[in-house]
């Protein structure tokens, strides 16, 4: 089996959230420190993020912020990361955050969480990214996100097929086997990123 050596994840810079949050980052955590899996995320130092990056130093990982310069002062880089990437301005740092990853994990989050989770299932319905993009549902956070994509689905705008873009989890200790059991997915994809009656989403 393949080991996954780099991933990116997704989360926060709020405090103002429940301890169960902060609890499932940890864990997941150490579950990608124990595997020497290297995480890429945002670059914070508070909530969700500074948890994450806290935790993975802690357990000797190894940690790359990425932020444009302009947020410095906003989420308060964390100063003690192993690599801070900064970018002239947010596409760029999105760009980034897929570079040389084996996965995309998306913690509990705002709109920016919640953005920059849109455009990765975008780009993997075109067949632009292609690794497996996880959305750890802790606590069902993410019901109401996961009943819209099924409407989408349900009233044409997605395909069937468009299901296996994203795998869904709630034990963050698994983040390692979900990633390895999550669907292959092709550059192909491009072939059927538009609905129609004449796609055979069955195929890749």
């Amino acid at each position: 089996m393949q080991r996954i050596k780099k991933v990116c994840v997704y989360c926060a810079s709020s405090d103002q959230i429940d301890e169960k949050y902060f609890k499932a980052t940890e864990d997941l955590a150490k579950a990608l420190v124990k595997n020497n899996t290297t995480v890429v995320y945002g670059g914070g130092a508070r909530g969700l993020m500074g948890r994450l990056a806290d935790t993975v130093i802690k357990e000797n990982g190894r940690i790359i912020g990425i932020m444009p310069h302009f947020m410095k002062e906003v989420e308060f880089h964390h100063k003690d990361v192993n690599e801070f990437i900064f970018t002239a301005d947010m596409h760029e740092r999105k760009k980034q955050f897929m570079v040389g990853v084996d996965a995309l994990i998306t913690l509990p989050g705002g709109c920016g969480t919640l953005e920059e989770l849109m455009e990765a299932i975008t780009l993997k319905r075109l067949g632009i990214f292609t690794k497996p993009i996880l959305i750890l549902n802790t606590d069902g956070y993410y019901d109401d996100l996961l009943k819209m994509l099924d409407k989408s689905i349900e009233k044409g705008f997605l395909g069937e097929k468009h299901r296996e873009i994203w795998t869904i989890f709630e034990d963050p200790c698994k983040v390692l086997e979900v990633i390895h059991n999550s669907p292959v997915w092709s550059k192909d994809a491009i072939n059927f990123a538009q609905v129609s009656s004449s796609n055979n989403l069955n195929k890749m």
